[in-house]
């Protein structure tokens, strides 16, 4: 038999790579597939997976402590452990009967759990998780909790600023509702109203005692004028707010050229004075002092009639 020529090699080769790959696939699923979880958890209360309930709902007002199961199912052939814990805000409430569970083979364990809504909590909705771990598996059963009581709706607009072509302010939630503020904004000068702009609503939500920075754009502010923007802010329940800055815009180069010429003036009339005293002190003679000249004229003759007092006296003698 002759030897298989070159291109006959290369087709044999391929198709030994391509019963390779196929078989590499049909044997993958079966190599890799664990079949699913022996184990599952969720809420107590149905017998099959119809009734279960799909995640831990609770209501109660703030202070109050709300009760529930959970249901840790192992179908397995093996004793399972498992370990509990809370995760989320809602899933930081609850407390267990016992952390660590060990469930026997093909058997149903119910654990007790309590959740203890604080006595600070807000009204509204709150959410998390109870997490059931085991080694490396986890299984995680949704909360919803909602939590009753009465809302205020409070909030503030703070630290109004005008900076150049943009208004700084903040938003601060006063209340314990969820707030979705609007915003409204007025800007007047010495002449009218420079800027109008109707309420609109803002992209965010406030959450209570939160805190925001925003800005709002004036691309078209005055480049000389005196005015006053004011802020208006709602939200639904009834939260509103006002506040309001001032400022001045003056023309940048027309600022500084106004004050180089006042600088200027300045500089020449102190330059005219000093060249004023200059001339004085050195060329014209200071005036007389009249009261010092009568002075000194009344003693001049004074000393010359005591001078010429002995000379007639001695002459008569004579």
């Amino acid at each position: 038999m002759s030897p298989p020529t070159p291109r006959l090699r290369r087709a044999l080769l391929v198709l030994t790579a391509v019963l390779a790959a196929l078989c590499a696939l049909t044997s993958t699923p079966a190599a890799a597939d664990d079949g699913p979880a022996d184990w599952t958890a969720r809420p107590a209360g149905g017998s099959g997976d119809r009734d279960a309930r799909p995640y831990v709902y609770l209501e109660g007002t703030p202070g109050t402590v709300l009760q529930d199961r959970l249901a840790v199912t192992n179908s397995g052939r093996a004793p399972l452990t498992v370990r509990l814990r809370g995760d989320g805000r809602a899933g930081a409430w609850i407390r267990f009967a016992a952390d660590t569970v060990t469930v026997p083979a093909r058997t149903r364990a119910e654990v007790p759990l309590a959740l203890t809504v604080p006595p600070d909590a807000v009204p509204g909705d709150a959410s998390g998780e109870v997490v059931a771990v085991d080694g490396g598996e986890e299984s995680r059963v949704p909360v919803r909790v909602r939590i009753g009581g009465p809302t205020l709706a409070a909030l503030t607009v703070e630290d109004v600023e005008i900076s150049g072509e943009t208004l700084r302010y903040a938003l601060v939630n006063r209340g314990n509702a969820l707030l979705r503020p609007r915003l409204a904004v007025r800007a007047d000068g010495v002449f009218g109203t420079l800027l109008d702009r109707p309420e609109r609503p803002l992209p965010l939500e406030l959450a209570p005692g939160l805190r925001v920075e925003l800005t709002e754009p004036w691309p078209d502010a005055p480049a000389l004028d005196a005015v006053t923007v004011r802020l208006r802010v709602t939200a639904p329940g009834g939260a509103r707010d006002e506040a309001e800055a001032s400022a001045t815009y003056l023309p940048v180069l027309p600022a500084v050229g106004g004050g180089l010429l006042v600088l200027g003036v300045l500089a020449l009339l102190g330059s005219g004075a000093y060249r004023r005293r200059r001339r004085t002190g050195r060329g014209a003679p200071e005036p007389p002092d009249t009261e010092t000249e009568a002075e000194t004229k009344a003693e001049t003759e004074a000393e010359a009639e005591t001078d010429t007092r002995p000379l007639a006296k001695a002459g008569a003698e004579k």
